[in-house]
């Protein structure tokens, strides 16, 4: 059993940081609704203070998702292959758009993990900014709690649908190349 580097960059992009966020994102969602709805309990500041680092946290996995996803994977993804290459199984993004039936992958999911995948970041930094300001007061603010649960469901909704774009991308023309770690021996026959 082997994995390449760039398989174990994709991995920890998508099933590490993305799939960890996406998980988080049902657990602030359900803290956001009921636990500072205008008939909760208040929170105590121990859960006040927990539930601050846990949007701190998501907002970090968020950024470090983007991140990778930009920085380390999107260059292979894009590289270009030498002129006259008929094999594009190292050239992701020009082996979909050789055939009219993967063409799609690039030109509509893609672009969605290259632009709108920004938001969830952006918009999980601006829930845990506003908690940290009003934290167990946000009870009291109804429409300041509703505006801050919004942004974390289009967080949740714009990674999640990059997450499935990535799992198709990378299922269809995975990016591939670097050093192979060998994680188990097989048995021979």
């Amino acid at each position: 059993m082997e994995i390449s580097e760039r398989g174990l960059w994709t991995l920890i992009h998508g099933m590490g940081f993305g799939a960890l966020f996406l998980l988080t994102c049902s657990g602030a969602i359900l803290e956001l609704w009921w636990g500072y709805g205008k008939d909760s309990a208040p929170a105590a500041a121990k859960q006040e203070s927990f539930f601050r680092v846990y949007l701190g946290t998501m907002a970090a996995l968020a950024w470090l998702t983007v991140f990778t996803g930009a920085y380390v994977i999107y260059p292979w993804y894009r590289a270009a292959p030498p002129p006259e290459t008929a094999q594009l199984t190292g050239f992701p993004q020009y082996l979909l758009q050789s055939s009219p039936g993967t063409s799609a992958w690039h030109s509509l999911g893609m672009e969605w993990k290259e632009h709108v995948a920004w938001l969830a970041p952006i918009s999980m930094t601006m829930a845990f900014a506003v908690f940290l300001q009003y934290g167990r007061s946000l009870r009291g603010h109804p429409q300041l709690r509703n505006a801050v649960l919004g942004f974390v469901l289009v967080s949740f909704v714009s990674a999640g649908i990059a997450g499935f774009f990535g799992a198709m991308i990378d299922k269809t023309a995975p990016v591939q190349g670097g050093a192979i770690f060998r994680l188990a021996e097989g048995q021979s026959r």
